[in-house]
């Protein structure tokens, strides 16, 4: 079996997580729209009926430009051999941080949809400071 850093590890299955995260709002178009609705290329100003699908779709977006940031602070960690126990454990933190953001923001529960944004900024912040030495 193939070792994985937990940077990268964590990475990966952040990765996968997101990759999966349109899923339930497609499938909230396809019950809303039918199916040829939903494959089709959406109007600029179409939105799901049910706020559910809409604060998910809004999830998603916020998880990919998130993860844009994360991915490559996770890599240099890996890259530099700058790896510790408290990168691993921010690497960690971000997937749950993330995790529970798209789930409250799905929800729609306002402040801790804040909390958990917060506690995955403050693991990337871990990952590039560690990469600067502080």
């Amino acid at each position: 079996m193939l070792y994985l850093p937990p940077e990268l590890f964590w990475l990966t299955m952040t990765a996968l997580m997101t990759a999966f995260f349109w899923i339930p709002y497609i499938l909230n178009r396809i019950v809303e729209d039918g199916v040829w609705a939903a494959l089709k290329n959406p109007e600029p100003d179409a939105h799901a009926r049910a706020a559910w699908a809409n604060r998910m779709q809004a999830g998603h977006t916020n998880a990919v430009e998130n993860f844009v940031v994360f991915a490559p602070l996770a890599v240099a960690v890996h890259v530099t051999d700058m790896g510790t126990s408290l990168t691993a454990l921010a690497a960690a933190t971000y997937f749950f941080a993330r995790l529970a953001h798209i789930l409250i923001y799905t929800f729609g529960i306002p402040l801790l949809r804040t909390t958990a944004f917060v506690i995955g900024f403050g693991a990337q912040v871990i990952l590039g400071f560690t990469l600067l030495g502080f």
